[in-house]
């Protein structure tokens, strides 16, 4: 079973832009601190449930990204998901039964800037870049809230968290396969969307009790961005308790009715710097 989102990372050029176009449309930013890798730096918008959405970029000075490059150099946003296991070399094991390819599990740290340090270890699965398609799974060393907090005061807002990960992807078929070998899903719903407020065209693939929609563009932005970056997630969908409350404080768009089985409202491209990639649903 695949379990709940942790978090989702967004990629930028600039940390500083990336925070300020989710500070300005109600999603307040923390700074996180700099990546042990030596590369990236991130902020964090945290939910009441503990996911939370990362902003990352490359630190100042530094031209290349170790991982997401292509994503942090061209502000192309979402780059990947990840979900937290309990025990993250049992899982990465039983995966690697299954044919999928793992890599790791690796341990990493962050330095917050009040100087604690958060530690965790990561398994990267498939192929490409780390959460393109299939989940990165991480297990903390250091609790937990050391990682993540929510942030302002989304804590006693309606909305919840990280509800699903919509992965652009070249070839939908090939994708359920891949998710279906990796975590013994159930066949998946089919149907498509032609979401005209963030012009999202695609025929799409979800499973049921999965947080993962898996979406083969048949035109506009999404196809020429699977076509720039290749599989990838390209959006992420938040719960909220009362979706007229969160149009209000986001101002989002009019509902797309049958989302992947759910009705999905936008946040406007405008308010976050022309980018489509987050909506929200009800929960």
């Amino acid at each position: 079973m695949l379990g709940s989102i942790d978090h989702v990372t967004v990629a930028g050029s600039d940390l500083d832009d990336l925070s300020a176009a989710f500070d300005g449309v109600g999603l307040a930013t923390d700074y996180g601190g700099p990546h042990s890798n030596g590369t990236t730096h991130m902020s964090v918008v945290g939910f009441g449930d503990g996911s939370y959405v990362e902003l990352l970029s490359t630190r100042p000075g530094v031209e290349t990204a170790s991982m997401w490059g292509p994503h942090v150099r061209n502000d192309a946003g979402p780059c990947a998901w990840c979900v937290a296991v309990d025990d993250v070399e049992a899982v990465a094991a039983t995966l690697r039964s299954r044919g999928v390819p793992v890599e790791g599990p690796t341990r990493l740290t962050r330095d917050r800037p009040d100087g604690v340090t958060v530690t965790w270890d990561l398994a990267f699965l498939g192929d490409g870049e780390p959460g393109s398609t299939l989940p990165f799974l991480i297990e903390d060393v250091t609790p937990r809230e050391r990682r993540v907090t929510p942030t302002g005061d989304l804590a006693a807002t309606p909305l919840s968290g990280v509800e699903r990960v919509v992965v652009g992807v070249p070839d939908r078929d090939a994708a359920v396969e891949a998710f279906r070998t990796a975590f013994e899903l159930p066949a998946p719903e089919r149907g498509a969307v032609d979401a005209a407020p963030v012009d999202f065209a695609a025929d799409l693939a979800w499973f049921p009790d999965a947080p993962v929609v898996l979406a083969e563009p048949s035109e506009g932005w999404l196809a020429e961005r699977v076509e720039a970056f290749g599989a990838a997630p390209a959006a992420f969908v938040l719960g909220s308790e009362d979706v007229e409350a969160t149009a209000e404080r986001l101002g989002l768009t009019d509902p797309t009715p049958s989302f992947a089985g759910a009705s999905v409202r936008w946040v406007r491209p405008a308010e976050l710097g022309g980018v489509r990639y987050l909506g929200v649903s009800p929960v």
